[in-house]
């Protein structure tokens, strides 16, 4: 089988993406790279030194100025990547509530996502790499060889957005987090798109390890 030196996986918020683009990249022995962190980075970092979240031009030389670094695991607590931001590891501070609300606003501006998708596209040229987000196989990769769209009904993804932070202790409603992901759609329509020759997936149903098995197959079909 001839392995695409790319693999990108795209859709809204909560659909899943995170959860399949590591299952995939570990079966593959690629690199997983979500690049919503980058965009939960510098939100988290705006809302710290109270920068306008409206203000394009400052959030893009925030984004100049920032580094993030994005490493494998550091800690057995069960996440899927670490996160630095100028050397301090804000892995499970991105999660935060507060970021949620506010990482489409901050992600909306052209300025802040030009500064992004330069960075992301470099990692992604390296090669061997499952790159997940909203316009990676739109914009940032549409060269990649394997394109995939991740799909979910808003009240799958607002019951996965809500177990999730339960689960970590946090206090979750379920009406106040369907708005929220809602609000988000909405935010994101401009930049999300589903490219033409993306494989489309549907998670309503199907688990993530039944995901990388059409996906798996897919492969061997492109390369047959």
């Amino acid at each position: 089988m001839t392995m695409p030196d790319t693999i990108t996986i795209d859709g809204p918020a909560g659909a899943g993406k995170s959860t399949l683009g590591e299952l995939l990249a570990r079966r593959l022995g690629y690199l997983y790279f979500d690049t919503g962190v980058m965009y939960r980075a510098l939100t988290w970092a705006a809302l710290r030194r109270e920068v306008d979240l409206d203000d394009a031009a400052a959030l893009a030389e925030l984004a100049r100025e920032l580094a993030i670094d994005i490493q494998p695991p550091t800690a057995d607590d069960g996440r899927q990547y670490t996160v630095l931001v100028d050397g301090a590891d804000v892995t499970w501070d991105l999660r935060r509530p507060e970021v949620d609300r506010h990482v489409s606003q901050a992600a909306r501006h052209a300025p802040v996502r030009e500064v992004m998708r330069g960075r992301q596209r470099a990692i992604g040229m390296r090669g061997r790499v499952v790159m997940v987000g909203r316009d990676i196989g739109t914009i940032v990769l549409p060269e990649a060889r394997l394109k995939i769209y991740l799909d979910a009904s808003l009240g799958a993804r607002a019951e996965r957005r809500v177990a999730e932070l339960r689960g970590r202790g946090m206090a979750a409603d379920v009406a106040a987090v369907t708005a929220d992901v809602a609000r988000r759609d909405a935010l994101d329509q401009h930049v999300m798109g589903r490219a033409p020759d993306a494989l489309v997936l549907n998670n309503d149903t199907l688990l993530p390890e039944q995901e990388v098995e059409l996906i798996i197959a897919q492969l061997g079909r492109t390369a047959a």
